[in-house]
């Protein structure tokens, strides 16, 4: 099935609406989302896991009165959200302070959980995309139960279209050469600095006919500034130097053609003809008009090619 066209598209990431690292308000999280609406993007990903389901709230509030028909919505099962007694902090990287707790299911009961809670926390009546989400540890469940029980649903015509989301490559690979996916979403593995998708995924999925939703384009930050700061992230985790050096590498190429280093890393990866688009998280709406006014920066044919002159990018690379 195909669910998206042609055209790229961009979309909303909604894991900064729920406080990824830093406290984001609700009036800022449904402020971004109108921001992201009006400036054309129509595709809106979001999970139970962000902010213990905070930031399926929060898209709802956006999303509200908006025609269901003209976007596509897009969550995740793997993980039930659940209420205990006592209030803590979050302990998997989101600003939140809950009574609410998460923990892995990817039984059959759990996915069909995961999507009615999913449902009444955004407020909607159906999900355009269903992704099982890091099923890193558990290989045998995810295709066992969680999987079938999505390609049943997706029978049904309950949900429009399945896939997984993973920031690993490799286990992607294999779900797309052993199940009857649509679509994946490909966490930081298919970027300007870390294009490696190139070797397993993105050709099975060319093989396959299977979309891809190319996410963490910025590599968690790396990527996101003209200029990588000293304390840059790569994978949520401090970059090395090595990887600090080529990014100001990478830069100092982009600058020659008067474009900067997120701009070209917004590019890059629709060139592959298996990506459908990319999503990027913003977490305020003057973060959606920044990337919205470079995703509309026009980056030159030469940039790619000196890029791979200087070895700074793979000439097997897609960039036209």
């Amino acid at each position: 099935m195909k669910i998206f066209g042609d055209d790229r598209t961009i979309g909303l990431g909604g894991a900064p609406l729920a406080g990824l690292r830093t406290e984001v308000s609700e009036a800022d999280a449904v402020a971004t989302v109108n921001a992201a609406w009006d400036a054309g993007w129509r595709f809106f990903d979001t999970a139970p896991h962000y902010g213990l389901g905070l930031a399926e709230e929060r898209l709802g509030l956006g999303l509200a009165g908006k025609p269901r028909d003209e976007y596509v919505l897009s969550s995740k099962v793997g993980r039930i959200i659940y209420e205990a007694d006592t209030e803590a902090p979050d302990g998997e990287g989101f600003a939140v302070v809950s009574k609410r707790r998460r923990r892995f299911d990817y039984s059959r009961d759990g996915v069909l959980r995961s999507i009615e809670d999913s449902l009444r926390r955004i407020g909607t009546d159906r999900l355009d995309i269903v992704f099982v989400h890091d099923p890193d540890d558990h290989y045998d469940e995810a295709v066992g139960t969680a999987f079938p029980a999505l390609i049943e649903l997706r029978e049904q015509g309950v949900i429009g279209a399945i896939g997984s989301g993973m920031n690993q490559s490799a286990m992607l690979t294999r779900f797309v050469t052993e199940i009857d996916l649509d679509v994946i979403m490909l966490a930081g593995r298919y970027s300007l600095i870390d294009p490696d998708g190139l070797d397993d995924v993105l050709p099975a999925c060319l093989a396959n006919d299977v979309q891809v939703i190319a996410v963490g384009v910025f590599n968690s930050g790396l990527l996101s500034q003209p200029r990588p700061a000293v304390d840059a992230t790569f994978n949520y985790a401090p970059a090395d130097a090595a990887l600090i050096a080529k990014a100001n590498q990478l830069a100092d190429v982009c600058e020659s053609h008067g474009v900067t280093l997120p701009a070209a890393a917004l590019a890059f990866p629709r060139f592959h003809p298996a990506v459908a688009g990319i999503a990027v998280g913003c977490r305020n709406a003057d973060e959606v008009q920044v990337n919205a006014a470079l995703d509309q920066a026009q980056v030159p044919a030469a940039l790619w090619s000196d890029l791979k002159s200087a070895g700074l990018l793979r000439a097997d690379a897609p960039t036209g």
